[in-house]
């Protein structure tokens, strides 16, 4: 029996994203889970033929058994009188059932369940399966989908059959009401009852989701839906331990609040609860509105006047030999502050050479804390990363040596190739590459230098590769100037984080959209300050 532990006084209990290194946000890991789970398949369907072929010799034994005894038993001193019947006797019962036991004490499921303790250390836990559902909710949001389109597998351009059950939307909504996040759990939540009217079977209860359901929306601040809710879970269990206790409780705030604004009561509204009925609450993230509207499409759009702007030209590196002959197409993406894309970068031997050396060290991406400048994992920051050396392989050497053509900086003080895979909702939330000053006027708060330590000064520019098409999603935005990057495998984008004075350029925020569908491969080289004095010398003014 589900849990159903729910009341007016409910102590809620946090959950939060776990920073162990398992957490399944890499396609590129979870492509294992699956082989996993045919191996287990078959380990299963082979555990079953053991069981069939025991059943079957005990039937066996057991139509023998049973033949003799009729005849034993019709008879017993006439049968016992043929001295091989005595014999055969004590021999079945001294031999022959000792054998039948051994038979029905063998396990044959010690296989399958060595089989499964092995992989059980690779599973998902309780933590992976609430950030999977958590992910689902983000992409819920950013690309403002209601869960019937989620429930029915109904994504933009694709159509599958992927469905949620009414009991997968329940387990939805107890994920965000675990959390306190009663405006994901009355979309989950009412979508479980919607499909429940609709005749689906389901081991929840309707009692049970108009539990949750009514006191939910009851948070949510509507209280005249709250009672119309628990009325109907009044007559679907009258005998419910708190639908009366909670109704009494919904009718005397409804009728206080009323008296107190001098307002006649309003019956709750007929409509379904759906996507808008209620105001999704605002978060840490103060440019999230236009930052999702990017990663839709939508949002700001360049004007002609500065699109007229906008070319594609031969790059040869300024003379660089290794371009000579064939220099890189590069596009310009934005003019102000400059992005430019680098087509046919990387090759596809290239980019499978580079996910080989990656995935077995892809562990969860971390951020910097600005508070204490030390790595940790984040929310914001949902994916898993490796870093490659030049050393490793030809193929990292030769990619570090066309970025520093390409870019005319040199990539000796650079960070190591960082490879990133976004998983299920993966995305990074707005940030800056750059690592602000100690006391930032504009955050208002004491950061420390993040790459002091290193001696190489601040990230001067990004380079980022694009290691994979994605079906859908996986933008790069600019929520400052409304730019939006869309992947394209083999191709690279890039721009400068800092002016030439070393001062950072605050335009360049920007996010990786939320994965709808597909895996996006990444990688990306962040270079530095130190070597890089007469490659781009300094401007005259803070902001050249």
């Amino acid at each position: 029996m589900r849990n159903r532990v729910f009341c007016i006084s409910w102590v809620l209990l946090c959950c939060c994203w776990s920073t162990r290194g398992e957490i399944f946000t890499s396609i590129g890991q979870m492509t294992d889970l699956i082989h996993t789970e045919k191996e287990l398949v078959h380990s299963l369907r082979e555990y079953i033929k053991a069981e069939e072929s025991k059943l079957a010799a005990v039937k066996s034994w057991a139509s023998k058994l049973d033949a003799l005894t009729r005849l034993s038993t019709s008879d017993p001193e006439g049968y016992l009188a043929h001295p091989v019947n005595a014999y055969k006797l004590m021999k079945r019962l001294n031999t022959e059932w000792s054998e039948l036991e051994s038979l029905v004490l063998q396990n044959p499921s010690d296989g399958f369940i060595g089989n499964i303790s092995v992989h059980r250390q690779y599973f998902p836990d309780a933590e992976d399966e609430t950030g999977a559902a958590k992910a689902l909710m983000r992409l819920q949001d950013t690309y403002q989908l209601d869960s019937e389109a989620f429930s029915k597998g109904k994504l933009p351009g694709v159509h599958s059959n992927a469905v949620l059950t009414v009991d997968d939307c329940f387990d939805m909504g107890k994920t965000a009401y675990n959390d306190a996040d009663y405006y994901h759990a009355v979309l989950w939540f009412q979508q479980a009852l919607k499909q429940l009217d609709d005749g689906e079977e389901a081991v929840v209860t309707k009692a049970e989701i108009l539990d949750y359901l009514s006191y939910s929306v009851y948070q949510m601040g509507d209280i005249p839906r709250a009672i119309e809710l628990t009325r109907r879970l009044v007559a679907v269990d009258p005998s419910h331990e708190r639908a009366g206790g909670n109704l009494r409780y919904f009718e005397r705030l409804l009728s206080k609040q009323l008296n107190e604004m001098n307002q006649a009561y309003q019956p709750a509204s007929e409509e379904p609860i759906q996507l808008g009925t209620y105001t999704r609450p605002k978060d840490h993230l103060p440019e999230r509105e236009s930052y999702e509207a990017l990663c839709r499409g939508e949002g700001l759009q360049m004007t002609e006047a500065r699109r007229s702007r906008l070319f594609c030209r031969y790059q040869d590196g300024r003379g660089n030999p290794r371009l000579l002959l064939k220099p890189m197409k590069e596009e310009d993406e934005w003019d102000s502050p400059h992005i430019v894309r680098y087509l046919e970068m990387l090759s596809d031997e290239e980019i499978e050479k580079i996910k080989e050396l990656a995935k077995p060290r892809l562990a969860r991406a971390t951020v910097r804390d600005p508070k204490t400048g030390v790595l940790t994992t984040a929310n914001y920051r949902v994916s898993k990363s490796a870093w490659l050396e030049g050393e490793e392989d030809p193929v990292i050497e030769r990619v570090n040596q066309r970025i520093e053509d390409i870019t005319g900086l040199t990539v000796q003080t650079a960070e190591l190739l960082q490879v990133a895979n976004y998983g299920v909702g993966g995305q990074y939330e707005p940030h800056f590459d750059f690592s602000r000053r100690p006391f930032d006027i504009s955050l208002k708060k004491e950061e420390p230098d993040a790459f002091k330590r290193l001696g190489t000064g601040n990230r001067l520019a990004t380079f980022l590769n694009y290691m994979s098409d994605v079906e859908a999603g996986g933008a790069t935005v600019f929520p400052d100037f409304g730019a939006a990057i869309w992947p394209r495998k083999g191709t690279s984008v890039f721009w400068y984080n800092l002016f030439r004075s070393g001062e950072g350029d605050y335009r360049t925020r920007h996010a990786a959209c939320p994965v709808l569908v597909g895996s996006k491969w990444v990688s990306n080289k962040w270079i530095h300050e130190r070597g890089q004095e007469f490659r781009r010398p300094c401007g005259l003014t803070e902001v050249d």
